[in-house]
């Protein structure tokens, strides 16, 4: 089974050892997957801004990377980039019929990182092990865009060593929102805080998604109570692909 892999962004650019540990958990699991030279941005920045006319070309880009006989699935590591490939191109080619039946044909056989491996592969334990407390961050896009709740839970359950402590409001935004929190600075920042501060009353170590922008943006957050005092201990932030891939 041959896999077209979209890693997003920020795993390309600026995570990079979270794109290897989601490569190294697809391939023990005996997927072929490629990161086809083509594939860009989904442009999901212009999207949130308003500039729709100005995302064609780089939805077509995208479309025209993974949309190819050669391909049997199409996964993508970031739900956020998911959301907006299969749920806001059909607005952007909505003058685009050619381009908007692939991008429905490419939304048929796309799945998110945990939701392939458990509700495709039927996989839940993956031979990871884990010793430490973790807390799971359930992100805006992931949970309620794509409808994708049990999976990664599934996942962390079958972690040896792994002790899971649930946060309060485990679901509610973690205040990034893509340019939201460019235009909205002080608000992110109080949602983020109260995000934190769930995270920080679960008294456990590391706190895990699956959305790699919340991410950055919750490892913002923590670092910043830290240094001005909120926060009297370090707390990991990791994406769930590097625990199914730790062996610790």
């Amino acid at each position: 089974m041959k896999i077209a892999f979209f890693p997003g962004c920020m795993v390309d650019m600026i995570y990079p050892e979270i794109g290897i540990a989601a490569v190294n958990v697809l391939e023990r699991l005996g997927c072929d997957l490629v990161l086809p030279d083509e594939q860009v941005c989904c442009g999901q920045g212009l999207l949130n801004s308003g500039y729709r006319d100005y995302n064609i070309p780089v939805a077509k880009m995208v479309i025209d990377a993974y949309d190819r006989p050669e391909y049997d699935l199409f996964v993508s590591l970031t739900g956020s980039c998911m959301n907006a490939i299969i749920n806001d191109y059909p607005i952007v080619f909505e003058k685009e019929p050619a381009y908007l039946e692939r991008t429905k044909k490419l939304a048929e056989r796309s799945y998110e990182f945990t939701d392939f491996i458990v509700n495709y592969l039927g996989k839940t334990d993956l031979g990871a092990s884990f010793h430490d407390t973790v807390t799971f961050h359930k992100s805006c896009h992931v949970t309620r865009l794509l409808g994708i709740k049990e999976p990664p839970l599934k996942l962390l359950e079958a972690v040896e060593g792994l002790e899971y402590i649930e946060m309060v409001h485990a679901d509610r935004c973690c205040g990034f929102g893509g340019t939201f929190s460019f235009k909205q600075p002080e608000i992110s920042g109080e949602i983020v805080y109260e995000k934190c501060q769930t995270i920080i009353d679960t008294g456990a170590n590391v706190v895990v998604g699956a959305d790699v922008p919340c991410l950055m943006n919750i490892k913002g957050g923590l670092e910043r109570m830290r240094s001005d005092g909120r926060l009297d201990r370090d707390i990991r932030v990791m994406h769930i692909a590097q625990i199914l891939d730790a062996r610790e």
